[in-house]
């Protein structure tokens, strides 16, 4: 199964600093701003690694964010416990091609201790059903249906709101240690919208963009 496709973020990056810092206001697509006035709905961005569940209606497997990605120890277990082939049949019932895109983190991931101090987990961020991507209440049923998290909601606001707020910084709504300010925002439009190219709407923007 595919890997998950690039993010870019929401502003093209400084090339006079070594890429390091926003050229602020410069949009990085021409898409983001002709589109900047329409909702978009803002998911907390998770500090974590990669990871794909791949299901072909017989056997599960586990993968990174590229196929020679090193899955971390502390989280193989997690996933073998929660996604078993017989838990994908009864969420997949005659579905055999399924990718579910989301987030390892915890404990001794990035600065996953801030999220979860004794353990790891996982959480969902999208899912992938052949070439369709689902709508966000879809993936939310599939979380439900397997007992795992979603990224959160945590508003649907203009883009250029969304960028004030991430660069003002707020408190992450997943983390245990609730001084944590939140990695940033990946945002899309409150409808699914792709580029000619057949390339996703779809944006990010990160706390420490802003950081001197």
């Amino acid at each position: 199964m595919e890997e998950y496709h690039k993010i870019q973020t929401v502003y093209l990056r400084n090339p006079n600093d070594n890429h390091k810092t926003l050229l602020e206001g410069v949009w990085a697509k021409p898409e983001f701003g002709l589109l900047k006035d329409i909702d978009w709905v803002c998911t907390e961005k998770i500090d974590g690694t990669n990871i794909r569940i791949m299901w072909d209606g017989i056997n599960v497997r586990f993968g990174g964010k590229t196929d020679n990605a090193q899955i971390p120890t502390i989280l193989i277990s997690v996933l073998q416990d929660t996604f078993t082939n017989e838990i994908m049949e009864d969420a997949f019932t005659d579905i055999d091609n399924v990718c579910i895109y989301g987030e390892g983190y915890g404990k001794k991931i990035q600065n996953g201790g801030n999220y979860l101090p004794d353990r790891a987990d996982f959480i969902l961020f999208d899912v992938k059903v052949g070439d369709w991507w689902l709508t966000r209440e879809a993936g939310e049923d599939v979380a439900n249906k397997l007992g795992i998290k979603i990224v959160p909601i945590i508003a649907t606001i203009k883009l250029e709101t969304a960028i004030a707020w991430v660069k003002e910084g707020f408190i992450s709504t997943i983390s245990h240690n609730r001084n944590f300010i939140a990695e940033g925002f990946v945002m899309k439009p409150a409808i699914d919208l792709f580029n000619r190219k057949g390339e996703r709407i779809i944006t990010k923007i990160k706390y420490n963009d802003f950081k001197r």
